[in-house]
């Protein structure tokens, strides 16, 4: 690969067997070229989606005019170009300016998740459905400036003590705090004891970058 200091490293067709087809985590590839405006226009959001996926997805650049042989054999008409492979193959494509949200839907089904992962706008679907309840686990004052609607309220140090309430509920209960970490152990933890607690991806963040609905004190 290319200079570490580069934030979305380039790799060649010597290297795309091992880093792409050998990868064992999904890759999005940008095809690029020097000479594409629009790629550089990109750039910060294909940067921004790397580090979001640190650990979860690869994300590399393939310069068509330096790679050739690899643009032609995928086919790639125009830059720039992203591409998603999965086990060693191509699964996703789109071209043109996409944002860091678009980048993420591209790769969001083929990204490992957690057992009892919920992302945000499934939670929403299965709310709407009245098949869950989320179940807010952050501080007081955090819940009380903003939290999903119909979020229950039980801080998560509280959470082990209330399994009953929790299981009383109208719907079967989603934890969630403010990035999403908290709330994954804690459903890990119960878990492991018998009590398995879905949990809400990426947290209360992940919901607003959703831009779906909150509530607010009037």
């Amino acid at each position: 690969m290319n200079s570490p200091a580069m934030a979305v490293p380039e790799i060649n067709e010597q290297e795309f067997e091992r880093e792409v087809l050998r990868s064992e985590l999904p890759v999005l590839i940008d095809f690029t070229a020097t000479w594409c405006g629009p790629c550089k226009t990109v750039a910060p959001e294909v940067d921004a989606i790397a580090r979001e996926l640190e650990g979860k997805a690869k994300v590399v650049k393939v310069d068509i005019d330096r790679s050739k042989r690899i643009a032609t054999t995928l086919r790639i008409q125009a830059v720039p170009t992203f591409m998603v492979f999965h086990r060693g193959r191509p699964v996703a494509a789109e071209q043109g300016v996409l944002n860091r949200k678009q980048l993420r839907e591209l790769l969001d089904p083929f990204l490992p998740r957690a057992e009892g992962a919920i992302r945000a706008a499934e939670l929403a679907q299965l709310i709407r459905e009245g098949q869950v309840v989320p179940v807010d686990t952050r501080e007081t004052p955090a819940y009380g400036r903003a939290h999903i609607p119909g979020a229950v309220h039980i801080p998560i140090e509280e959470i082990e003590g209330r399994l009953a309430e929790l299981h009383m509920l109208a719907g079967a209960p989603v934890l969630y705090c403010r990035s999403g970490d908290k709330s994954k152990d804690v459903a890990a933890k119960l878990a492991e004891e018998g009590v398995p607690v879905a949990f809400l991806e990426g947290g209360f963040l992940s919901w607003e970058a959703e831009a779906l609905p909150i509530q607010r004190p009037d």
